[in-house]
């Protein structure tokens, strides 16, 4: 199994990506998927879980109503838009699958001006 996160970046304080993970070598479709980011000395944060068939998202409350989970079972992706961006959002971001406890190698989001 491998996941593969893309499309972080440097980023000014408001601004948006949006994060990519792709999955292979398992049934995606079957599982549901987490985002989580980790800061430097601090603890893996949960930022964003979505269900197998993304008709269901929950969110930690540090991001709700500024990022979005989705995902999309044919091209075995899921994403997490970011908006309004702070510069304690700045984190390696990293996908997971709960059930499997697999994880991706992160990518890097850093917010600052």
């Amino acid at each position: 199994v491998q996941l593969v996160e893309s499309g972080g970046g440097l980023v000014q304080p408001g601004g948006s990506l949006r994060l990519s993970c792709v999955a292979s070598g398992l049934i995606f479709s079957r599982y549901d998927m987490n985002w989580y980011r980790q800061a430097p000395e601090k603890e893996r944060e949960w930022v964003a879980r979505i269900t197998s068939s993304g008709g269901w998202a929950t969110y930690a409350d540090s991001v709700k109503g500024r990022f979005t989970i989705s995902r999309d079972n044919v091209k075995n992706t899921v994403y997490l838009e970011m908006n309004s961006l702070k510069p304690e959002d700045t984190a390696v971001y990293l996908c997971n699958v709960p059930e499997r406890n697999y994880w991706g190698q992160g990518t890097q989001v850093t917010v600052s001006s």
